[in-house]
């Protein structure tokens, strides 16, 4: 970490364990994103007035490059089980954020907009005119609604734009409703 852990406990008192226990939690979430630059974790005792039972919340701040990430776990008796369960939140987060810095992440193809420039309904097959002005090869089988024999000239379509053996092609065309 760049900048050195900060504990903050709130309406109770320190607790060397309890700082021992956060350090270690801390020094753990490193395995799981190697460029964290703040960790701030805020232990706060609930109600302490109160005469029954003792209720925690935990709170945990991440910072990693273009992000921050927050776990807060509320209302538990037990402080370590409830630091447990937002640090565990908080890795978590972690994994999430390293596998979009990876490319890990699915991610959906951009659904594109045009309209049916031509169809050749006897061989099966036409072409949609994008936006930019180019043409696109797409088939009977690359209809999705309706069906291929409903479309017409000049139709307003959605689809997607993927590669092919003969260059790009569209898939999953779809008439708009605009």
């Amino acid at each position: 970490m760049q900048i050195p852990l900060q504990i903050t406990m709130r309406e109770m008192d320190r607790s060397e364990a309890l700082e021992g226990a956060i350090r270690e939690h801390a020094a753990k979430l490193e395995q799981f994103h190697p460029r964290i630059t703040r960790c701030r974790v805020t232990v706060e005792q609930l109600g302490r007035h109160q005469q029954q039972g003792r209720q925690f919340t935990v709170k945990v701040d991440v910072r990693v490059p273009g992000k921050e990430l927050v776990a807060t776990r509320d209302h538990h008796e037990d402080v370590y089980v409830a630091l447990r369960d937002a640090f565990d939140a908080a890795r978590r987060q972690l994994e999430d954020v390293a596998r979009e810095v990876r490319g890990d992440v699915k991610t959906h193809p951009l659904t594109l907009r045009g309209r049916v420039a031509r169809l050749l309904p006897d061989e099966g097959y036409g072409f949609i005119e994008t936006d930019d002005g180019r043409e696109l090869y797409f088939s009977r089988d690359n209809v999705v609604t309706p069906p291929f024999e409903h479309l017409e000239p000049g139709m307003v379509v959605s689809f997607l734009e993927e590669p092919a053996a003969e260059g790009l092609q569209a898939k999953r065309v779809t008439a708009s409703k605009r």
